[in-house]
């Protein structure tokens, strides 16, 4: 066996980045650049007001004399000269002249006169967006592997882009294995199981924005294991079950059948031991274990993060963060765990039953708690790895 650090580091060496294409805003969201984002323009383009009330110069003193009025949009054409002010509102480039800007609410005004309390004279640059605030005209902002997330789509657009280079959608196949395997919604019978994992799956990898193909349930005969990988097209295969030892477990045979040249197989972590990884062609092949929570430990922790690889993320792998444990946690044996857990008010506690094959457990659980190798005993309070399972 190998570490899981080792196994996630060989498998990422394996994978290429897709080619580059050019989408619509629209279209790039959610995706990860292919390239930096530079800005074309610069943002404020002038200085504007933060504020509803009045532009006058800061450090003048009243009353002044209202002569006009800036709008978004619609700017006051005129100049601001001593004494006088303009009628301004948020977003309005503040007129040639002012540099302040009073608020609404501090200012008395007689028809065309307005007057402030000494309190809330204009200061000089109060309430007013600098020129360039935001970001300037060659400013970076957005880095080649950042992923597109609304706010960077916002950006892009208001750096002058209407179109990103972001790399070409993966191409992702399951296959589950299994002669007790069959579809969800049939009866047949107590010794045959609903195939889940497919639909768990895909469902993991939704919000990668990829192109999945379930090609569907495959019994446990190398022929027919070998003929559905040679028929997939795909930039990553996922097979699902048959990855261990046992007399029924071909999908190993199988993919070395097919070319496969397989770089690792079995990693140090519970769930989800049998884990074999490498490639077919220019296809990566994943072969995850079927009992349902070792099936999504290890996609959560291979799967999601090749296939991010694959679409241009600069940081692939799952984030950790660190919280408070609420319950005791016992030590740790050799290999890493990953504990099913609620975090509350109070921390993280457990969830279980703690089996690789409970589906409740999992659905109980929204994040995971690392325990690395040989961990101690934890204890209410102390501190902990987690991953969150959104």
């Amino acid at each position: 066996m190998i570490s899981l650090e080792a196994a996630q580091s060989r498998l990422l060496a394996l994978v290429r980045p897709l080619p580059a294409e050019t989408a619509s805003l629209a279209e790039a969201s959610g995706r990860w650049a292919a390239e930096d984002v530079v800005s074309k323009r610069t943002q404020p383009a002038r200085p504007l007001s933060a504020m509803d009330g009045y532009a006058m110069a800061g450090g003048s003193v009243g009353p002044w004399r209202v002569i006009g009025e800036s709008a978004a949009g619609r700017p006051f054409g005129g100049r601001i000269g001593d004494g006088e002010a303009a009628r301004i509102f948020t977003g309005a480039a503040v007129p040639q002249g002012a540099d302040a800007v009073v608020i609404q609410e501090n200012v008395t005004r007689d028809e065309d006169t307005i007057r402030v309390a000494p309190a809330d004279a204009p200061i000089t640059g109060r309430h007013i967006r600098q020129q360039g605030s935001d970001f300037r005209k060659g400013d970076l902002l957005i880095k080649k592997g950042e992923r597109l997330m609304p706010a960077q789509v916002a950006l892009a657009a208001g750096g002058g882009h209407d179109k990103l280079s972001v790399r070409r959608r993966p191409r992702i196949a399951l296959i589950a294995t299994g002669d007790e395997l069959v579809a969800p919604g049939v009866d047949a019978g107590d010794y045959f199981l609903p195939e889940s994992n497919t639909t768990m799956l895909a469902g993991l990898l939704h919000d990668l924005d990829c192109d999945i193909n379930r090609i569907g349930i495959i019994p446990d005969k190398l022929t027919e294991i070998v003929a559905a990988i040679r028929s997939v097209d795909a930039d990553l295969l996922i097979t699902l079950g048959g990855a261990s030892v046992g007399d029924h477990d071909l999908v190993r045979p199988a993919l070395e059948a097919c070319g496969a040249k397989l770089d690792f197989w079995k990693v140090a972590m519970r769930p989800g031991k049998p884990v074999m990884a490498g490639q077919l062609g220019e296809m990566i092949v994943l072969g995850l274990p079927g009992n349902p929570v070792s099936a999504f430990v290890t996609a959560l922790l291979f799967a999601k993060p090749v296939a991010a690889a694959l679409a241009g993320a600069a940081s692939p792998l799952a984030r950790q963060f660190t919280v408070r444990a609420a319950a005791d946690l016992p030590a740790n044996g050799e290999r890493i765990d990953h504990v099913r857990a609620r975090n509350t008010v109070d921390g993280v506690v457990p969830v279980g039953p703690n089996d690789s094959a409970s589906l409740g457990g999992l659905a109980a659980a929204d994040c995971l708690i690392v325990r690395p190798p040989n961990a101690p005993p934890a204890n209410i309070g102390d501190t902990v790895p987690i991953y969150v399972l959104d």
